[in-house]
């Protein structure tokens, strides 16, 4: 594979930055529509998707951190840190589907949710794909494992429109709190995965570009 020249690389290091900023305005409007809507539908697998919005908006500040230092010495804490919200998230969304189970609460419907995953599914695809890309030309681990979180947040699009369709379609109102079940799967199986990727990287390892 040829060297790439400096110029290749800042190319590449801005592309990956905007693609972080994208990230961090397309999440903030879509945590604050998605938490709303799911509020006022008694959704918990809606909420959780919102709530998921705000840990992706941190995941890609510290791409934007990580980027502009070029190094990853802060790294670990950081990972560490998503982490524990991810681990945060899943009790929260077990403790909630749960109660819904048991007492039978009924989510009422939200064709606003269900827009909401339909764009951010159309949307965050191609992100997605682009950011594994540019992380693997510019060989930074940080960005391709900010693209792998992106990919998780297409999943969790997939499950939640899944319950809220069955829902909305069939009247099934237990799809919800088990559609919520799987994205705590998610959230704890993405807090793994940080914390296990925390612990590769060394305060006195750069790892960096």
């Amino acid at each position: 594979m040829p060297m790439m020249t400096g110029m290749e690389r800042d190319k590449l290091t801005r592309r990956g930055l905007r693609l972080a900023w994208f990230i961090v305005v397309w999440d903030l409007i879509e945590g604050a529509v998605a938490i709303t809507a799911g509020l006022a539908a008694g959704s918990t697998a809606l909420v959780g998707f919102g709530i998921d919005s705000a840990i992706e908006v941190f995941a890609a500040s510290v791409v934007i951190w990580q980027l502009r230092a070029g190094t990853t010495s802060r790294l670990r804490p950081a990972l560490r840190m998503i982490a524990l919200t991810f681990y945060a998230l899943a009790a929260y969304v077990v403790f909630e589907a749960a109660r819904d189970l048991i007492t039978q609460d009924k989510a009422g419907e939200s064709l606003v949710g269900i827009m909401l995953n339909v764009a951010a599914l159309i949307v965050m695809v191609p992100v997605a794909l682009a950011q594994r890309r540019t992380g693997q030309a510019l060989g930074n681990p940080v960005l391709v494992a900010q693209s792998t979180e992106t990919w998780m947040s297409n999943y969790l699009s997939i499950s939640v429109l899944a319950g809220l369709g069955l829902n909305t379609v069939l009247g099934w109102w237990w799809a919800d709190p088990v559609a919520a079940l799987v994205v705590a799967g998610f959230a704890a199986w993405s807090g793994h995965e940080a914390w296990k990727e925390a612990g590769e990287h060394r305060p006195d390892h750069p790892g960096g570009p």
